[in-house]
């Protein structure tokens, strides 16, 4: 189970990083009349992976079976 902890913390913590990065970028973007796609990308993978990974806590959590 220690594996699957490391896991779940290494996966929020990316998403939590890819998310800055790409509000950090969206920033720099905006105050320079750039495009701001690459910023927006990353944001929207970030919260995609926020969904998807509050989904499978809550999953392992409520001790839903998928077998």
């Amino acid at each position: 189970m220690e594996g699957i902890g490391f896991l779940f913390i290494a996966y929020w913590i990316a998403a939590v990083i890819i998310f800055l990065v790409g509000l950090i970028k969206l920033i720099i973007a905006v105050s320079n009349s750039q495009p701001v796609k690459s910023g927006l990308t990353l944001m929207i993978v970030a919260i995609i992976m926020v969904v998807i990974g509050a989904g499978a806590c809550a999953m392992m959590l409520s001790g839903i079976n998928t077998r």
